[in-house]
């Protein structure tokens, strides 16, 4: 288990925290550190916890028990605008964008800048377009034309838009939900260089993902969870993809299910193939 290495405080830090829902613990006594600079991954499959993890963190639930600091200092957030307030910024899957309005209006959502005052106060259309051309140019973005379609995008620049707009609204943790789950190889990868390009601008982002090939690549460390409970936390120099996947998939797990098979393989030839595969994946994975 690691700590932070950082000189200060960091950006954001999550102690012992908890959350139940009744009986159902969805978390419990996690721990989670977001540095300035630094990619943290947040790896685990469907019902590991990731999703209360990320509405605590952008303030749409109250953890029942532990704390969340801000550069050192306990905060309690009383909804989504008090964690806004406090430079997070949540990317969801949706991604918050509308395909028929065009970039520009988009990367601002109502909040496009003005000129002019009072009754004469008018959009600032030409501001307001080379605003976001300079911004989604620091993500390596060129928009040619400003009033294109945000659907005439790729998904992968779509998360660009998001992003940016976020660092522009002057967030200083970014939580990615799912960024590459529903992309294609090469869009995965034009995020995956996004998210290095925020990294560079001093964010701290927050990767949520259960894929260990994505967030591998560009982690700093690796938090991962399982079943609500904290399975590791890991620097990248304490552990590899192959660790990572073995851990996510279940390695202990994994070589119990084969033996139960090969049991079966007498009156099952087909349990003694799947049971040969499954071993076949435990060296791979570093078991």
């Amino acid at each position: 288990m690691s700590t932070t290495g950082s000189a200060g405080p960091a950006l954001l830090e999550v102690r012992d925290m908890s959350k139940y829902f009744g009986s159902v613990n969805a978390l419990e006594a996690i721990n989670l550190t977001v540095n300035a600079g630094e990619v943290t991954c947040v790896l685990g499959d469907n019902g590991a916890g990731k999703s209360t993890l990320i509405k605590i963190l952008s303030g749409v639930h109250s953890p029942d028990e532990g704390e969340l600091l801000i550069d050192g200092e306990p905060v309690r957030f009383s909804g989504p605008r008090d964690a806004r307030a406090q430079g997070i910024a949540t990317v969801f899957q949706d991604l918050a964008t509308v395909p028929l309005m065009s970039v520009w209006r988009n990367f601002f959502l109502g909040n496009e800048p003005t000129k002019g005052w009072g009754p004469v106060s008018r959009l600032d259309v030409k501001g307001a377009q080379a605003i976001m051309r300079q911004e989604l140019g620091k993500m390596g973005i060129d928009v040619r034309d400003p009033n294109q379609t945000v659907g005439t995008l790729s998904g992968g620049e779509r998360q660009a838009l998001a992003i940016a707009r976020a660092v522009y609204c002057g967030a200083r943790v970014l939580i990615l939900d799912e960024p590459t789950s529903a992309l294609g190889v090469r869009q995965s990868g034009i995020v995956l260089k996004y998210i290095i390009q925020a990294r560079a601008m001093g964010r701290g982002v927050i990767f949520i993902t259960h894929n260990p090939h994505h967030a591998f690549p560009v982690g700093d460390r690796f938090v991962l969870l399982k079943r609500g409970r904290l399975l590791g936390s890991y620097l990248k120099s304490e552990t590899s993809i192959e660790s990572l996947t073995a851990m996510m998939a279940g390695g202990a797990e994994l070589e119990q299910l084969s033996h139960e098979l090969q049991g079966m393989a007498k009156e099952d030839p087909q349990a003694a193939k799947v049971a040969r595969e499954l071993a076949a994946e435990l060296p791979a994975s570093g078991s």
